[in-house]
């Protein structure tokens, strides 16, 4: 069993380890980085400390674009930097009641990329995340393939 960070992109449940997730914010402002990829949306602010904004939505391929403002935030840190993980919902902290298996089809390469493996909670199934995978976004398929 482990202890996740259950979240919600484009409708799809979803699980983050929540030993890796610091915080959880609200993007209030956030400044653009000119040529950029995609899925970064720029860069906010939270107590003085500067984090790069990955629109989760995005690093799944999605082309829809949603106003971030406002918008919830999972904090991590990834090899010596900080990022927000902006997803549509936070939902809770559950414990999974099973082990990591592979994903089952249906899920598209995008997710199947993404996604480390599914996991069961008492609320049901989520694709636990690969934060790595996350930061390097959609475009990261060609170079696992």
């Amino acid at each position: 069993m482990e202890l996740l960070v259950m979240i919600k992109i484009d409708g799809q449940r979803c699980a983050l380890r929540a030993l890796q997730v610091h915080s959880v914010i609200e993007i209030e402002a956030i400044t653009a980085v000119p040529h950029a990829p995609d899925h970064i949306l720029g860069l906010c602010t939270k107590r003085s400390q500067t984090l790069t904004v990955i629109d989760c939505l995005r690093a799944a391929g999605k082309s829809k674009q949603v106003n971030p403002l406002g918008k919830r935030a999972a904090v991590v840190e990834h090899e010596g930097h900080v990022y927000a993980l902006l997803v549509d919902e936070v939902e809770d902290v559950e414990d999974s009641t099973n082990e990591i298996v592979a994903v089952e089809g249906g899920y598209g390469t995008e997710w199947s990329y993404l996604a480390e493996g599914m996991v069961e909670t008492a609320q049901g199934p989520a694709l636990l995340l690969n934060i790595d995978r996350l930061i390097a976004g959609a475009g990261g398929i060609q170079k696992a393939a």
